[in-house]
């Protein structure tokens, strides 16, 4: 019944036309700022408690709720494009007639067969049932799933891939049954029956017979059945529900406005008090608290939100970091504040293209620069074969005791490299005959393999000589330096796990019936394999050193006698039921015992462009970095030093793998004794830490200078994101590349998505989207840091604009019989906030204290804003105070010098209000802008020709007097001057970080 099944649309939108009105309401309303002043709006409505005009509340609380309203409405209409565009792509679905038939992704359901084409992404999760690939295999990519781009071997079901054709699966009586759906991406269990004149025959499905939704069929056409869809995939069970996020600015200003409001009720309750409880007391009291509310000024939403606004326009024109993209306006100081950065690996620190650097003999090394020099020997090699003389005839009954030639040794090393993996080639000309020779084709091979390091080490096998032509699942043939083929018969294949850390593999050669079993894998597991040396563990110390990816490789000659009882216990084993896999691995582990070494491999896994100048910029700026990857722990550690992630003579604290609670205490312990080390853990020991030890795990995590995470899943990125942000209260900033990313990027504080290779699923889920990372090093200590300082800046200002009116209201009402009345009316309060300061207040946005240049050359600028000071309590207090006492001296100067009538005393304070807020900001900015002199000029200009406008409020006569102009002017200097003293003393005395840069 597919009606109990969910449906296969993928869906990221926050609302939907019934949500969209209530939920952003709710999170404009949940800011105390915007909450008051609606109260505030609401009150006016009622004539009693009047003070001002209608459009003085609600015009301002209307401009921001309509702004935001329209950016996350556009926000969310980007993300129903591209979920539409998804949901849209056509897929072949095969019907019971033998046709098939286009349907969109979105009416994909539970039970039907699709087609996918090479190249195209798997729809839904699927059992793979045939391919077009005669083997029965086919590869898959899984970078937007886990991370890898390593390719995938893939199964079909044999029953299914023995059939004549597709048509033919209606023919059968069969089903297949499939585990519920399960977070996890790495295993599946599930039985394929099938139905013969009542005789049941079962096949076990694991996770080699499946095709997960958001994978890449790489080879050949695939055609499975659908199992789960829509929200019970694996993808989307991996990715969490995009949140609406609240900067940490955002947050302080909100508690900044809450000490603002108690300090209006105190100061009405304060004049309440002298004014006495008589008469209907509480309705003076919240005409007081409306007299004073512009202490909290709603301006500061309005300059903030477009602040953001200039902030992102001014990233997107960066010509530094072209093809930036802010997908979210409301976050960009965040990039100011970062204390930690979480990094993927595969396609944002590397570029996941692997080179062969390295062979190491034991008595010789041979690098990149002396392949002419290999060549020549397999070519000696091979011509000594073909003249019938064995170069290996030695090696298997006398075995090290004779000294073998450089010759010998280079034959036997790339002979083992060239067989010694799970590499297929595969060649693109689909016009030219399939049967032509493989060297009349070799331009258009591609080899595909489940690890690019074994891509590497093939290619590197061609480029000396030794060229693998063939490959299926039975044979192998190599095409040798002197053009003639070999063959070999593909008896078992062992392959990489992260708990073996090895692949194996046992061939027959065909040209001497000779059966050998050879295996590579990691260091740590061969050394115990492999006959007693002297040079392997001081040589993968050196590779390491150079950040090269290593690889033991060794071989094991086996008679027909010793293979046959081989292969009768493998099967049996296989066949077991209670601990297979143990079985299993106990019979392989048998074979691999005094091994002859062969050689030592070095593969480099190219770093993205100036990862490791921008690494060390970021934690010279105080940010900790922590790597979560889904690759193994060998690799992650490799890269870890290759791109100075953890710096040159620093210790590592690899942390054993632990899995129960016993374990964890014990390593725990262990690690407390490392001190100042960096740490590298296992996803799945981190799971046991967490689940016994979390508070405890974290502590000692978070005082590491670098940790590495390695097999780490899509959740549980997002869930150590979620942990450090609980732990320690600091910003986190997660940058990747792939869809298995998105959980992480999604969870962080600020979420950077890299324009990969392979899609752009994270960087359309991320909060900014650069198309490098080096870039990001510009993003935070330039444009973040930029951002955080403007928006402190603003704040400060915008807050001082409105206690400053508050000040002078205070004392225009204590000096006249506690009066409910506003000292400025109308267009005076509205004119205050827009025309004649605003345009000067906001182009404060583009101050800055040192130049981009600078910002970059010393990071150590960013580590400052870590402390927070730009808008602590101690900064709002300062300018509390400052607001007080210019409050005081404009209210009480003008009222000192005043003559005649009132009118007088309004045009003197208010002329003085508004030339002290300009020059303010003229004494606060840093770095003259253009629009910061045409601003200032154009505000004076139209205060001065509104005077003349506004009779009712100014008396023209007086304001073009001597008598006015001096009074304004003593009034202005003396609550300017002694600011501008203080700074200059600050910055002679005691200079900020900036300013000695500036010097």
């Amino acid at each position: 019944m597919p009606q109990r099944y969910p449906p296969n649309k993928i869906r990221n939108q926050k609302y939907n036309i019934l949500t969209f009105l209530p939920l952003v309401l709710f999170n404009q309303f949940r800011l105390f700022l915007n909450l008051y002043f609606l109260i505030m709006a609401l009150t006016q409505t009622i004539p009693a408690f009047r003070i001002g005009y209608l459009y003085t509340y609600w015009a301002p609380l209307g401009f921001v709720i309509f702004v935001n309203m329209v950016r996350e409405a556009l926000d969310d209409f980007r993300r129903f494009v591209r979920d539409r565009e998804v949901n849209s792509r056509m897929y072949q679905k095969l019907t019971e007639t033998g046709q098939l038939v286009n349907i969109p992704s979105s009416e994909i359901q539970v039970s039907d067969l699709i087609v996918v084409e090479k190249d195209q992404r798997v729809p839904a999760d699927m059992v793979f049932l045939r391919t077009t690939e005669k083997n029965g295999s086919c590869f898959i990519r899984t970078d937007q799933l886990d991370g890898e781009t390593d390719w995938k071997l893939r199964l079909a079901v044999p029953t299914c891939q023995s059939l004549n054709s597709d048509q033919d699966l209606f023919d059968i009586d069969a089903y297949v049954f499939a585990e519920e759906p399960q977070k996890k991406i790495h295993g599946f269990i599930g039985q394929f029956t099938e139905m013969n004149d009542g005789v049941e025959t079962k096949y076990g499905l694991g996770i080699e017979n499946t095709l997960w939704a958001n994978t890449v069929v790489a080879s050949g056409r695939a055609l499975g059945v659908v199992i789960y869809t829509g929200r019970e995939t694996r993808s989307v069970m991996n990715t969490s529900h995009p949140v609406s996020k609240i900067g940490l600015l955002d947050e302080e200003v909100n508690n900044q406005t809450k000490i603002l409001f108690a300090l209006t009720v105190i100061l009405a309750i304060t004049m309440l008090a002298l004014k006495g409880f008589d008469g209907p007391w509480w309705r003076y009291f919240i005409r007081y608290v409306l007299l004073f509310s512009s202490i909290i000024p709603l301006s500061l939403r309005v300059n903030l939100d477009m602040g953001k606004i200039v902030y992102s326009f001014m990233i997107m024109r960066d010509k530094e970091i072209l093809g930036t993209v802010v997908r979210s306006t409301t976050i960009p100081e965040e990039l100011g504040r970062i204390s930690y950065l979480l990094t993927d690996k595969t396609g944002t620190l590397t570029q996941n293209e692997m080179i062969f650097k390295k062979l190491h003999l034991g008595t010789v090394s041979f690098g990149s620069d002396t392949n002419d020099e290999i060549s020549s020997h397999l070519h000696t090699a091979y011509s000594n074969i073909d003249q019938g003389q064995d170069v290996s005839a030695t090696t298997s009954q006398r075995k090290s005791a004779v000294r073998r030639t450089v010759v010998s040794k280079i034959f036997e090393a790339v002979k083992a490299v060239a067989l010694c993996h799970n590499v297929t080639p595969v060649y693109d000309d689909d016009d030219s005959d399939p049967d032509s020779p493989e060297a009349d084709r070799e331009d258009n091979v591609t080899y595909q393999a489940s690890s690019p390091d074994e891509v590497a080490l093939v290619t590197w096998t061609e480029s000396v000589g030794l060229t693998l032509v063939r490959r299926d699942l039975n044979t192998m043939a190599l095409r040798t330096p002197t053009g003639s083929e070999e063959l070999y018969t593909i008896l078992q294949i062992f392959p990489f796990t992260s708990e073996t850390k090895r692949m194996g593999i046992i061939v027959k050669e065909e040209r001497t019936g000779q059966i050998i079993f050879f295996l590579k894998g990691a260091d740590t597991v061969m050394n115990s394999m492999v006959q007693y040396n002297d040079w392997l563990d001081e040589e993968c110390g050196n590779m390491a050193r150079e950040g090269l990816r290593t690889l033991v490789v060794a071989k094991k000659h086996m008679t027909e006698e010793q293979y046959a009882n081989f292969e009768g216990r493998y099967n049996q084993a296989k066949l077991a039921i209670v601990d297979r896999a143990t079985q299993v691995n106990a019979v392989i582990e048998s074979l691999e015992r005094d091994m002859e070494l062969l050689c030592l491999t070095g593969v480099e896994d190219k770093l993205q462009q100036d990862v490791r100048p921008t690494l060390e910029m970021i934690r010279n700026a105080g940010i900790k970095i922590w790597m979560l990857t889904g690759d193994k722990l060998e690799t992650a550690t490799c890269i870890a030093k290759s791109s100075k992630l953890v710096s040159r003579g620093q210790d590592i604290h690899i942390f054993k793998t632990v899995l129960e609670r016993e374990q964890a205490h014990l390593e725990l312990n262990s690690f407390r004794r490392k001190n100042d080390s960096s740490l590298i853990i296992m996803g799945d020991s981190l799971d046991v830490c967490l689940q016994y030890y979390e508070h405890e795990f974290m502590e000692l995590a978070i005082q590491c200078p670098a940790v590495v995470v390695c097999r780490c899943s899509p959740t549980q990125k997002a869930e150590i994101v979620k942990l450090i942000k609980t732990h320690t209260g600091k910003r986190t900033c997660a940058i990747g590349d792939g869809g298995n990313d998105v959980s992480m990027i999604q969870a962080a504080n600020a979420g950077v998505g890299l324009v990969g290779k392979e899609g752009k699923q994270a960087s359309l889920a991320a909060d900014f989207s650069l198309t490098q990372f080096r870039y990001l090093g510009r993003l935070l200590m330039v444009h973040g840091r930029n951002s955080y300082k403007s928006s402190a800046s603003l704040s400060h200002f915008v807050m001082h604009r409105g206690l400053i009116i508050s000040v002078m209201q205070v004392i225009f009402s204590s000096l006249f019989y506690f009066s409910s009345v506003a000292l400025y009316q109308g267009v005076l309060t509205v004119g205050y906030v827009t025309a004649y300061t605003m345009f000067p207040v906001f182009l404060l946005v583009l101050d800055h204290d040192v130049t981009p240049e600078t910002a970059m050359r010393y990071p150590e600028l960013y580590k400052e804003l870590l402390k927070g000071r730009e808008l602590s309590y101690k900064m709002f207090f300062v300018w509390l105070l400052i607001s007080i006492y210019q409050g005081g001296i404009i209210m009480y100067g003008a009222l000192m010098l005043f003559e005649g009538e009132f009118l007088h005393i309004v045009a003197i304070s208010y002329t003085s209000l508004v030339i002290t807020e300009l020059l303010m900001v003229a004494l606060t900015i840093r770095t003259w802008h253009w629009l910061m002199l045409i601003a200032e000029f154009i505000s004076v200009s139209v205060y001065i020709g509104s005077m003349f406008i506004f009779k009712s409020y100014f008396d023209p006569v007086f304001i073009v007097t001597w008598d006015f102009w001096w009074k304004v002017m003593v009034i202005t200097l003396v609550s300017c001057v002694p600011l501008y003293i203080l700074k200059f003393l600050r910055k002679r005395f005691s200079p900020p970080s900036y300013d000695k840069l500036r010097e």
